[in-house]
Order: structure tokens, then C-alpha cells, then sequence
């Protein structure tokens, strides 16, 4: 485990955060949306989802977040979840537009699946995306319709009973479409957060005792155990650490995570 400060990627950032409460991501959100054309090069669209059940609300733009009016009303109006990824655009694949704007949201086994990437997927269109469609024209999309397409196929009959069974065929099908490529990720099912990492990724998980935190490029600190309860646990994955002061764990390449209930429940390959 390291505490680190690191410079903004040249690439997009992910964001996510899987709790045991429901919890809002206005910190955390902060320090992802300066990165994105203030403090990163991160200018061609952001996006946020955020999970009720098995729904989402989605907010979506193709414009910088770090000057976007839409950003800073998600910031100030607070909606508190279990469940939310986030995503920061700079464009290597498709252009600049709605539907190239990440996090994409596609229904599966009855509930909306969410997916964010970072990085590019090369040969992702020799795989194939049965009933699953993109809206837009990038790899990211397609590489998610590939892998929605993979998990029906793996479990017909709806959701999986066996929740092993699903995570450790979401890493399988990961190291898959994304061994071509770069393939970090964010995917989730409204019960579980996946993080794969294929070059960077990070995570902490705040839990009691509490302490202050403060954003890695900016002032804005925040002290949780102020807005916490003893029992509360909040998974948030980046992929970099969005705070100096605090330890972040670093993901290897070609493993995955999956969180529950603000829990890291299994580390699984992903090659």
C-alpha cells in the first residue's frame, strides 16, 4: 500500500464508490471533475451514474467538467447511493459527442448494467455483440456490448444464483476482450462494483475510525467522521488516488476487484 500524489494520466480517469449505506459522491466527484480540463487534460465529456435499485440516473456531457454548470449542480445537490461510477474523457477512439460519453448504460437480466473504460481496445470488433448495440463509435462501447453479450450467453436464464460464479466470469471475459489492449474498467450490476485493471487503478475503503481527508489538487477538505456512523464503509476506486493524505492500495495488472457493501470481496485474475 502506498500514499501517493501522482500527476494526471494522459488518458481517461475512472471513479467509482460502492457502499454499505447510501452515500453521496460530491468529494469525491469534486476531485475527479478538476482533472477534467482544470487540472488533467481530461476535456472531451464526463459523466456520472448513479444507482437506485436496479436503475440508474445518469448525467452525461460532452464538454470539460471542471467548467460544466450540469457538474457543478451534481455537486451541490447531493443524491445519496450505494452504488456510482464516474468518468472523465480524453478521446483516443470516436469523437466528441453525447454518445461517446461515458459512463454507457445498457439493461441486462432486468437491470441496467453501467460501464466505464480507460484506454484503448484494439481487434475489439472481431468479437461479437449478439443483441447489444453501440450507440456511439467507440472501442469502450463496443468492448461492453462484447461482454454483455458474453454474459448472456454464459448465464440465459437471468441473473446468476451463484455470485462466484458471475465474478469470476467477468474477470474470465475481461482478460479476454481486453488482451488485446488496454482494458481497465469499471462495471456495474447494482449489487456489485467490478474494477479490472490492465495499467492503473487504485482503491481505498473508509471505514471507522474516521479522519480528515484532503483532494490531491486541491484544498477542499472534508472530515468524515463528522457525516459517518461507526458501522459505515465506502469502497471508492480512481485510477489515481484522488486525496494526498490518505493510503490507497494499487491494483496489479490483469486483476480484478469486486465490491460489496463497501467490502472488497475477492481479488481475482484477469488475463
Amino acid at each position: 500500500m502506498i500514499a501517493v500524489k501522482s500527476p494526471p494520466s494522459g488518458m481517461c480517469e475512472l471513479l467509482g464508490m460502492e457502499c454499505n449505506v447510501p452515500t453521496d459522491i460530491v468529494f469525491s466527484f469534486s476531485g475527479l471533475a478538476l482533472r477534467g480540463g482544470l487540472k488533467g487534460p481530461h476535456a472531451d465529456g464526463w459523466g456520472l451514474v448513479l444507482y437506485e435499485g436496479k436503475a440508474v440516473r445518469s448525467f452525461l456531457e460532452p464538454t470539460a467538467a471542471a467548467n460544466s454548470p450540469l457538474a457543478t449542480f451534481v455537486r451541490k445537490n447531493p443524491i445519496k447511493t450505494l452504488l456510482a461510477i464516474a468518468h472523465v474523457r480524453k478521446k483516443t477512439r470516436g469523437r466528441v459527442s453525447l454518445e461517446n460519453t461515458h459512463p454507457f448504460v445498457r439493461e441486462l437480466w432486468g437491470r441496467h448494467m453501467v460501464f466505464a473504460h480507460n484506454g484503448t481496445v484494439r481487434g475489439v470488433r472481431k468479437h461479437p455483440i449478439g443483441r447489444f448495440r453501440p450507440i456511439g463509435d467507440t472501442d469502450s462501447e463496443y468492448a461492453f456490448c462484447a461482454l454483455l453479450h458474453l454474459l448472456d450467453r454464459a448465464f440465459p436464464k437471468g441473473y446468476p444464483r451463484s455470485q462466484h460464479a458471475l465474478w469470476e466470469k467477468v474477470a474470465e471475459l475481461g482478460g479476454r476482450i481486453g488482451r488485446e489492449g488496454t482494458f481497465n474498467f469499471l462495471l456495474g450490476d447494482g449489487r456489485h462494483l467490478y474494477a479490472r485493471c490492465a495499467t492503473k487503478l487504485s482503491y481505498i475503503i473508509r471505514k471507522a475510525p474516521f479522519r480528515e481527508a484532503t483532494l490531491a489538487d486541491d484544498d477542499l477538505c472534508v472530515d468524515f467522521s463528522q457525516v459517518t456512523t461507526p458501522s459505515d464503509r465506502v469502497a471508492v476506486i480512481a485510477t489515481q488516488p484522488l486525496t494526498r493524505d490518505e493510503v490507497w492500495v494499487q491494483g496489479n495488472s490483469g486483476e480484478m476487484w469486486v465490491f460489496e457493501k463497501g467490502k472488497l470481496r475477492a481479488t481475482l485474475p484477469s488475463r
